[in-house]
């Protein structure tokens, strides 16, 4: 495998002293560069006659090269490393989100009303009409962000503790990219029926409910009795999510090619609760030949090991993830690390799509088949063409409490879809730009108007 591109998940400041003479900070820059360090800020802390005091930004691929770095600046002679910070902890260290009040407190007329006595007859007036709560309390944009962390990014079973910084960093996005107020859930259990009832015991104060890391197969039953059961949208990003930006950049990435949805021959690696929502979410925009793969080969009509969700998708063929390629226009892939081969790329149709979309690493490095696909996406910020769901959970949660829709439909899957591809005008699409930017100010606003248009199409809308 190829070395991994250094970036901003290990970035690290160290701090050194050296003597204040010509060519010192030069043998610091050429140490860190020719190990393969992306250097960034260098800044001049402190000077004298004699010392010079400085702190380096670097980027680097993982620990271990954060740790060969440090220990190649550290053996430089008259150089003394005084600290090392790893900024990503740093960003981390007392959490990464807070609650502030809304209005102020400027006097006792304020207190009276935000609190007693004034409170009482909000209170009062909601218990003779429970509609008023959406109005009259935080429900109306606030998400539950829930979680077990039974499969915390691809890390695993970590619990709910170490699930905690992948929800307050959730919540930040709700909140920087859709205006919504969100609140890690992390529950102490990995038990379905504790996980529901703890769910719907909490749900009068959420307006919707985010799922978050719950391991496969037990994330669909979640998803689908807190579906019926509750009379809020339940959203299961890691499903969902996935398969509405999936889908968005698959139809952009087919215009580029000149093919079409239905005709197209596509492979799924994965078939957890991403890999399974885009199957099912391809199959309603119009797929019609899809070979999904898990960890022992393709889901084949033979095999008596697949579950309910996994039996949906079985086919005739049967064989390993390469048999499964070849010949194939797209790849998807939402698996393990370094599962894909360049021999099986090489045998795909013409002009492949590839989304290797395992997280941090894909499924094949990018450099290894440059020249070998016609459109390449991963999951990395650090390469075109990111698939990231923080182009779709925002704006499909602000479209739907703002209609305040009573569940999510696969019509509002797809319209989000659809919204986001869109966004790409023609003239701008290429192969490296066939998905809008995480920072693009319009994603949110028009995943949220297609999802309230779909909404009201399905019945769904309540304002």
């Amino acid at each position: 495998m190829t070395n991994l591109t250094p970036n901003p998940s290990f970035s690290l400041t160290i701090r050194f002293q050296v003597p204040n003479r010509p060519g010192m900070l030069a043998s610091v820059t050429m140490a860190v560069s020719s190990l393969g360090g992306n250097m960034g800020q260098i800044d001049l802390i402190e000077q004298t006659r004699q010392l010079s005091l400085r702190d380096i930004t670097i980027d680097a691929a993982s620990t271990e090269h954060a740790e060969t770095i440090v220990a190649a600046v550290k053996a430089l002679p008259d150089i003394k490393v005084l600290n090392v910070y790893d900024r990503t902890f740093d960003l981390h260290r007392g959490g990464k989100i807070t609650v502030e009040s809304r209005i102020p407190l400027r006097g006792q007329q304020d207190l009276a009303m935000a609190y007693t006595p004034g409170v009482g007859r909000i209170c009062t007036a909601i218990a003779e009409d429970p509609e008023q709560v959406h109005t009259l309390t935080i429900k109306q944009n606030t998400v539950a962000i829930v979680t077990d962390g039974s499969a915390v990014l691809g890390l695993g079973n970590l619990g709910p503790e170490a699930a905690m910084p992948v929800m307050e960093g959730k919540a930040m996005l709700f909140k920087e990219f859709g205006g919504l107020d969100a609140f890690p859930i992390c529950l102490a259990t990995q038990d379905t029926d504790a996980i529901v009832e703890t769910v719907k015991n909490i749900a009068p104060v959420f307006g919707g409910i985010n799922l978050e890391d719950i391991a496969a197969p037990r994330c669909f039953e979640i998803e689908a009795r807190l579906q019926r059961e509750l009379d809020i949208p339940v959203f299961h990003d890691d499903q969902h999510g996935t398969a509405i930006v999936t889908l968005a950049a698959l139809i952009n990435a087919l215009k580029l090619v000149h093919k079409s949805m239905t005709d197209v021959r596509i492979v799924i690696n994965g078939a957890g609760a991403a890999g399974v929502a885009i199957a099912r979410l391809l199959r309603k925009a119009g797929a019609e030949h899809i070979v999904m793969c898990d960890s022992r080969g393709i889901l084949s009509l033979d095999r008596a090991d697949l579950t309910a969700q996994k039996q949906d998708f079985a086919v005739e063929k049967s064989g390993n993830l390469a048999d499964a390629m070849k010949d194939s226009d797209v790849f998807l892939g939402v698996s393990a690390p370094g599962v894909v081969t360049p021999a099986m790329v090489r045998s795909m149709a013409k002009d492949p799509i590839v989304f290797a979309m395992a997280n941090p690493i894909p499924e094949i490095q990018p450099e290894l088949v440059k020249q070998d696909v016609a459109i390449m996406a991963t999951g990395r910020s650090d390469y075109p063409n990111q698939i990231n769901n923080v182009l779709a959970f925002p704006g499909v949660f602000r479209g739907a409490l703002d209609c305040r829709a009573s569940t999510f439909t696969i019509t509002m899957y797809l319209e989000a879809a659809q919204a986001i591809a869109s966004l790409i005008k023609p003239s701008d699409l290429s192969h490296e730009f066939i998905i809008p930017s995480v920072f693009d100010e319009r994603v949110a606003t028009a995943v949220s108007a297609a999802v309230q248009q779909a909404a009201r199409q399905d019945g769904v809308a309540r304002a």
